[in-house]
């Protein structure tokens, strides 16, 4: 367990918990965090009951993080609390509403960095939720806060050097590396998001099985699972071999962090900054996971029914953030002097899950 380098606002110690199971509390207590059950994760929320949603996905990415944190020996509760809240920024209608606002930001104010999904996490956390008397945000720990950023562009990072006393854009300016639970989380998201899109995708009838048998990951799987239960149809051939998949990349991740640990002789957390990623597949895993994102990309992502969706999503987006630019009166919120009003109206509109903002 590491020590923490503190709360922007500081807390007397809790009696019962440490600094990270904290963070988790606040963060399963937040209302974004509620919010992830209406927010979309490839299908739209009204297309069915059984697909992702941010929700789900959180739960599932906490889950290989903590599996993975323990056989490492690593921090359970800060994996717990930066997987739970690294999709809080997310729009709604998924990547097709977060590009829609990236777009409307970048012509309604070119001094404003645009709109990255991580920075607004890290925005939802810091500043957005409203529960406390003597702070806005959720005041966590310098920790969670720097696994749930996980990108941010050179600006949004300067801006943070100029703003946020606790240092945390820095590393993205001196290019060094996160906390090893964080590294963990980054590819946890990975692990969990590629095998339930393919598990989404067949259940939508956009993908089918035999489609999966060109992809290096599935097809010794799928031939495994075909072999042992020759008479196994319907959607048990997909769940058996999906179930062998995470296990071979989680056990991937763990054999080669441990041979990575090992080889760089990391002992604290100022030397694990100052090395290469060391949280990673082998380089035979990562090709094959490359390819099941390529087939993604190609098959499921830019599949024609999932691009109408996507492009009624985008304008959904566009629509809100005209109108309320153009009348923040509309919006339930106050704006406080000195706001930006194109910041404002992508925060209101970044908050709504594709329920309401339809």
């Amino acid at each position: 367990h590491q020590l923490s380098r503190g709360r922007r606002y500081p807390l007397p110690p809790d009696p019962h918990r440490n600094e990270f199971q904290r963070d988790r509390d606040r963060i399963v207590h937040s209302t974004a965090f509620r919010r992830l059950v209406y927010k979309t994760q490839v299908f739209l929320n009204h297309e069915g009951d059984l697909f992702r949603t941010r929700l789900t996905h959180s739960l599932e990415v906490a889950q290989l993080g903590r599996s993975i944190g323990r056989a490492l020996g690593l921090d359970e509760d800060l994996i717990e609390a930066i997987t739970l809240a690294h999709d809080l920024g997310h729009t709604p209608f998924g990547h097709a509403g977060q590009d829609a606002l990236h777009e409307c930001m970048s012509r309604a104010d070119a001094q404003g960095g645009g709109f990255e999904h991580n920075f607004q996490s890290l925005r939802v956390v810091d500043r957005l939720e409203e529960r406390y008397a003597a702070y806005d945000g959720l005041n966590l720990s310098f920790e969670t806060r720097e696994g749930i950023l996980k990108h941010c562009s050179r600006r949004n990072a300067e801006w943070l050097v100029a703003h946020d006393p606790t240092g945390l854009g820095r590393r993205f300016i001196e290019r060094t590396q996160p906390s090893l639970e964080a590294q963990l989380c980054n590819l946890a998201d990975e692990i969990a998001y590629n095998a339930h899109d393919i598990d989404d995708g067949v259940r939508s009838g956009l993908l089918v099985l035999e489609q999966l048998e060109e992809l290096t990951l599935i097809r010794q799987h799928l031939a495994a699972v075909r072999e042992a239960y020759p008479a196994l149809t319907g959607r048990r051939v997909l769940f058996e071999t999906l179930r062998r998949v995470l296990s071979q990349q989680v056990y991937d991740v763990i054999d080669t962090t441990r041979a990575a640990l090992g080889e760089h002789g990391v002992s604290s957390s100022e030397q694990v900054r100052a090395a290469p990623p060391l949280v990673r597949f082998s380089a035979a895993m990562r090709r094959r996971t490359d390819e099941v994102q390529r087939f993604l990309r190609v098959n499921l992502y830019r599949h024609p029914q999932v691009v109408a969706t996507t492009s009624l999503a985008r304008e959904v987006l566009r629509e809100l953030f005209d109108l309320y630019l153009a009348d923040p009166a509309q919006m339930n919120t106050q704006l406080s002097s000195g706001s930006r009003v194109p910041r404002v109206v992508a925060d209101y509109v970044a908050g709504m899950t594709d329920r309401f903002a339809l």
